[in-house]
């Protein structure tokens, strides 16, 4: 049964009975319960009016010091906020509570128990593909070629350009250049079609020769009797010769090949012009529009890429996720002092935060109070403490009968004396 109601029956129960003995003939016990039901209405009557007045005017009378909760809620929202933020949060108890408090644990609980299930995985990853598709490319272009000339003015690429080189040389990369080249020399040579226009390109070059004399009409002789094929296959028998013999490693030809073009490679990366030259044009380069649509479009290639796994991962239940996410609590876990220098920054971090915005606690409660009206506000305190406080009028009605028959007692012993 309500309370309230329960208070309202024992205090017409005292009226009642109060109200019956006055009809009843006068005896001991009549006098004794008589008592007791006067000083219980009483009792009962009193009390009503002590827990009206908490929240109301009884009767709706404007009786002075009633009404208390409105006519001091001021000062009872300041006591509230006070004891809150002194009392029962205040910052010395917060602070006790997250430092016995285990972050890792609890929360690597929490979030493999959501990304065990299939659905959580897959909504995880249908989350984040939107913001790929989205995401604008051009601040990310501009960043990175930005990056990159920075980069090539800041860089000393003489250093680098002479590790490259001694990493080449000692690798033998000059030599095996330059067999790749004389390979792919050789092998155009020996094409027949080729041969033919070696003969041909030379026959052009002997009939702009022009020499006087005996000397002309020997020359003129010879070139009567040779033809382009003739000249092709000297030429090309010359070219596959040298081809091979600059093969071999102990030819002098080779050594000496080799020799000079380690001497130039080494010209070229110690001349500071070079890389000043090479810095300006990558600097122009990257600056360029060209470079930007290239950064553009390899980021449009790298967002594609990303989108489609993505979309492969949420089709699949995210099984890859959990995986990574299992890898990652697996070498946390091999790492304990890490996880607690880590727990112990996040901890200081919301404990700094709680410092900085325990202030705020009181402003929100402060408020979520404005905002309610007088009845509001009296009405969610009586259903949060009213009914416990119409227990009060039950037991002042109780208590006054009781104390009633004793003091009746007392009046009729004194009496008989």
């Amino acid at each position: 049964m309500n309370s309230r109601y329960l208070a309202s029956i024992s205090l017409a129960v005292m009226a009642a009975g109060f109200i019956v003995t006055l009809f009843l003939p006068q005896t001991t016990l009549v006098l004794l319960i008589q008592g007791g039901f006067e000083a219980g209405l009483v009792g009962g009557i009193a009390d009503w009016f002590a827990v009206t007045a908490l929240f109301r005017h009884p009767l709706g009378l404007p009786i002075p010091h009633t009404s208390l909760l409105t006519r001091n809620r001021e000062k009872i929202i300041r006591s509230l906020i006070s004891a809150m933020e002194n009392e029962l949060l205040n910052k010395e108890s917060i602070e006790n509570k997250l430092r016995q408090f285990k972050l890792f644990p609890f929360a690597l609980s929490a979030i493999t128990r959501q990304l065990g299930k299939k659905a959580i995985r897959r909504e995880l990853v249908n989350l984040v593909i939107p913001p790929v598709q989205r995401m604008d490319m051009k601040p990310i272009a501009h960043f990175v070629t930005s990056g990159l000339a920075d980069y090539m003015q800041k860089a000393d690429l003489q250093a680098a350009g002479n590790k490259v080189l001694t990493h080449m040389l000692t690798e033998r990369y000059d030599e095996k250049a330059l067999d790749h080249i004389l390979k792919q020399v050789h092998n155009w040579a020996s094409k027949p079609q080729n041969r033919d226009t070696l003969g041909k390109l030379a026959l052009e070059q002997l009939e702009n020769i022009n020499l006087g004399g005996f000397k002309g009409f020997a020359f003129q002789a010879f070139a009567g009797m040779i033809n382009e094929e003739m000249v092709g296959g000297i030429l090309q028998n010359a070219i596959l010769s040298a081809m091979d013999n600059l093969q071999e490693p102990s030819n002098e030809y080779r050594e000496s090949l080799l020799r000079e073009l380690r001497v130039q490679m080494f010209q070229v990366i110690d001349d500071e012009n070079t890389w000043v030259r090479v810095k300006d044009w990558a600097g122009d380069m990257l600056h360029g529009e060209a470079a930007h649509l290239f950064i553009m479009e390899r980021l449009e290639e790298v967002r594609g890429m990303a989108i489609r796994m993505l979309e492969q991962e949420r089709d699949t239940g995210g099984k890859n996720l959990f995986r990574v996410y299992r890898t990652v609590v697996r070498e946390l876990g091999k790492d304990e002092e890490k996880v607690h220098s880590w727990e112990d920054r996040l901890r200081n971090g919301i404990i700094h935060a709680v410092s900085r915005n325990h202030y705020r606690l009181g402003q929100l409660v402060k408020e979520n109070l404005d905002q309610m009206d007088n009845d509001t506000l009296v009405h969610m305190l009586e259903e949060k403490v009213g009914q416990d406080l119409q227990w009060i009028r039950v037991n002042g009605a109780i208590c006054g009968f009781i104390v009633g028959i004793i003091l009746s007692l007392i009046h009729l012993s004194l009496g008989a004396l």
